[in-house]
Order: structure tokens, then C-alpha cells, then sequence
């Protein structure tokens, strides 16, 4: 894969104030997308965008690219 999480992004939602039971009370982000996150997997852009306004970061910040 040569797109990764450049942090622990659950950790990052819950520095902020988002635990896993406000995201999905708040249906900000799919639990689908959130187990997706946990496993390491890469979600839609739109997910990116969510997270982006969550976390007040860029796209950059989140993710990055290693070439094969």
C-alpha cells in the first residue's frame, strides 16, 4: 500500500474530544469507517474531509505516501 496514517487516528479524535460512542451518536463518521480506521485501512475522501474538520488538520497531516 503506498498510502498510510501518518498518526493513530482514533487517539488523535479522542485528544480532541471524540470517543468512538460521540462519533457514531453524532453519526459523524460510520462505524463501518471507524473499524476501517482502526484496522490501518484507508477510508474515502469524504471521510478524510470528516476527519480533517474533527481533528483541524490538513490531509497531509494524516496521511502520507511511501513509494514501493
Amino acid at each position: 500500500m503506498a498510502l498510510r496514517y501518518k498518526i493513530d487516528v482514533m487517539a488523535a479524535l479522542r485528544e480532541h474530544g471524540y470517543s468512538s460512542t460521540k462519533i457514531r451518536e453524532e453519526k459523524l463518521i460510520g462505524q463501518s469507517y471507524l473499524q476501517q480506521i482502526r484496522h490501518g485501512e484507508l477510508v474515502s475522501w469524504k471521510t478524510i474531509d470528516t476527519l480533517c474538520k474533527l481533528l483541524e488538520c490538513q490531509p497531509g497531516d494524516i496521511v502520507e505516501y511511501i513509494p514501493d
